[in-house]
């Protein structure tokens, strides 16, 4: 259409899993599979079939105009050559711009169509229509979407996004397995493949790492280096530079979100309020209720007040959850964690403090979980407005129980026992521990339980049936995405996928080394190793392990950076108390010069934290002067276009007809 050409071969990009049978019952009349298939053409798809050792697999594909025709019906919006985002229409492709790989669509935006199209497989006639399966009637009934009803049935088990085998390998060439560039990615390719969230992700990483070799530098100089008594002016200069350093990266930081955000041509108004899944009941959000809506224009003063009132009565639910957040972690947790840190003090052999501190770490893992569920079950009862809210939302919470776990017992052996060589031992345990449990259970756990789910199935083959002898092999790639696990977080698959953990991980760390930076320096030369393996690790997790996670299209990272600032404002508070400990080495509190230079300190440090914020623009100047550019091209458009609608008198306005001058 208008000249327009495939850009790519046919990818199958989804699979719908179904029990495979023999083809003596897939031929009976009305075959619910069968029909299934149908629809699936006949809404535009190119089907593969593929049968597996116990299933059977039906791989999707939608060309071009199929896309361009459904996110049309969608009316979906894209930015145009002028910078402007406006409803997609096939008929005036030429008009929007294209990805960085030169294709029409976002790999959000094509799921989004996906997803849009494999639900529109309804039944069209005035009555019910039955389907039959192994013998079992089927009532699909009039409206009713035809995967949705084969879900309830249990005969489609799962639908997935498919690897791309191509860009797949190209992928693992140029980052996964490419070591020489220790934090270069390709996150243009990476925004391609992965979508938005994954893409900031993994560049908030690589700038995370780049960033961390300064002050890592610096702590090994003060790690090896004896300064003397000039110790007590090279920590406070430590300290002050790692403030620095933290506060402009993520000024930095955003301006670099920013950028890729102009470069990538994102809007906000794909996926933002959807769930994530392909199939089965949605993540709903608490919206006003229908009769506000209906009663907008009857009576606008009662309008005002029903809503406000809704609005409060939301925020109160909200305070009201935090608040039993807080009173749980007060009167649950914190007793737990001072008596684990109590303990480590008191033992003084060093391999049982070793083995306390392995199983408290497993322990907190089940504390969290339970957290978790009941975070989950109070943010159901907020009004947030969108579903990554209520991914806040639940970060929010969720990070409370970690902060508490991770850093109370640190806090008990750095100010109230007052015992430096305690206190780095614990964060060299802390770090060791949580990066090698992590990266453990991150990357482990889930081959083996590829490995065991492959395992399973050759094994329930060779019973079915009984003459078969020697090696079984998959002989379909499909299927053995099949039995990779999803790309999902520890809580709340709903709201959450695996990057949660990731960024846990991430910010727990910079809190650990950012809030005792003067205590251990050494700490930040390790994270820095550990991200640069953590960069490869994840890349080689996803691309390998793990299924093709469902894209999400949140342009920024969220909660997450509301939390890096917390932890900034927490290291200030924590290094002047530990430069007050490492003056006052009597105990006496005294506000001598040192100790009053180190309060002077704190709070300069805490007004530039605040002041960096107008000091470096958030927006780089390319980026504001595209937009100003874009928006004023846009003005002189629609000026044009109203000017020529008015002299166009009746035509345009029916009843309006312009005066002649005399």
């Amino acid at each position: 259409m208008n000249g327009i050409e495939e850009e790519n071969p046919i990818v199958f990009e989804i699979a719908v899993v179904v029990p495979g049978r023999s083809l003596k019952l897939e031929n009976e009349g009305y075959d619910c599979v069968e029909v299934l298939v149908n629809e699936f053409r006949n809404v535009g798809f190119f089907v593969d079939r593929v049968l597996g050792l116990h299933d059977e697999f039906i791989k999707l594909a939608a060309p071009l105009e199929t896309l361009g025709v459904v996110a049309a019906r969608l009316h979906m919006k894209k930015t145009t050559h002028i910078g402007v985002d406006l409803p997609f229409e096939w008929e005036e492709i030429e008009a929007f711009m294209r990805q960085p790989d030169g294709s029409l669509f976002s790999w959000c935006e094509r799921f989004q169509c996906y997803r849009h199209l494999i639900h529109e497989t309804v039944n069209k006639k005035n009555s019910d229509i039955t389907l039959k399966f192994d013998g079992k009637e089927i009532h699909w009934e009039p409206g009713e979407s035809l995967l949705q009803r084969l879900e309830l049935e249990g005969i489609v088990k799962q639908v997935f996004p498919l690897h791309d085998e191509t860009k797949r390998k190209k992928l693992l060439r140029s980052w996964a397995l490419n070591w020489w560039d220790l934090t270069s990615q390709p996150v243009d390719e990476i925004y391609v493949y992965y979508g938005t969230k994954i893409a900031v992700y993994f560049a908030f990483l690589g700038m995370y790492t780049r960033w961390m070799i300064f002050p890592a530098a610096f702590g090994l100089i003060l790690h090896f280096v004896d300064f003397g008594s000039l110790k007590l002016l090279v920590f406070p200069a430590f300290f002050i530079s790692t403030v620095l350093w933290a506060v402009l990266f993520f000024q930095f930081w955003k301006r670099k979100n920013s950028a890729l955000s102009a470069r990538w041509h994102l809007n906000y108004s794909v996926g933002t309020s959807h769930g994530y899944k392909l199939s089965g009941r949605e993540w709903n959000c608490l919206q006003p209720p229908v009769e506000l809506v209906k009663g907008s224009g009857i009576d606008k003063t009662k309008e005002r007040e029903d809503l406000q009132r809704y609005e409060w009565f939301g925020y109160l639910r909200r305070f009201r959850n935090d608040v039993f957040v807080i009173l749980s972690i007060i009167c649950l947790q914190l007793p737990f964690e001072l008596a684990y840190a109590h303990l480590y003090e008191v033992i003084e052999s060093d391999i049982v403090k070793f083995g306390l501190t392995a199983v408290y770490l497993l322990v907190i893992q089940y504390f969290t979980k339970i957290g978790g569920k009941l975070s989950i079950r109070l943010i159901k009862h907020e009004n947030n407005d969108s579903t990554e809210n209520q991914s806040d939302s639940l970060v929010y919470k969720v990070f409370g129980l970690y902060f508490m776990q991770s850093y109370i017992g640190v806090f008990y052996h750095a100010l109230l026992h007052r015992n430096l060589m305690t206190l780095r031992q614990v964060l060299i345990q802390r770090l060791i521990l949580y990066e090698v449990l992590e990266n453990l259970l991150e990357n482990s756990l889930p081959y083996l339980k590829y490995s065991y789910k492959k395992f399973r199935a050759v094994r329930n083959k060779k019973k079915r049936e009984k003459g078969l002898t020697g090696k079984i092999q998959f002989a379909t790639r499909v299927e053995k995405e099949y039995m990779k696990p999803t790309y999902s977080a520890s809580i709340c698959e709903e709201l959450e996928d695996g990057l949660f953990d990731d960024f846990l991980e991430l910010a727990l760390q910079f809190g650990m080394i950012m809030m005792f930076a003067c205590a251990f320096p050494l700490a930040f030369a390790f994270s820095a190793l550990s991200n640069i393996a953590e960069m490869r690790t994840d890349a080689l997790k996803l691309l390998v392990i793990l299924r093709r996670p469902v894209p999400r299209a949140a342009a920024t990272i969220g909660a997450w950076l509301n939390i890096f600032q917390f932890l900034i404002l927490m290291s200030i508070c924590t290094n002047s108390a530990l430069l007050v400990w490492l003056y006052d080495q009597e105990g006496k509190w005294k506000i001598e010069p040192g100790l009053a230079a180190i309060l002077v300190m704190e709070h300069v440090l805490l007004l530039i934290k605040f002041g960096f914020s107008r000091f470096v623009p958030e927006e780089p100047a390319w980026v504001r002067a595209k937009r100003m550019k874009n928006a004023t091209q846009a003005q002189d458009m629609c000026s044009k276009q109203l000017l020529r609608s008015i002299s166009g008198g009746d035509k345009a306005f029916g009843h309006y007809t312009p005066k002649k001058d005399i």
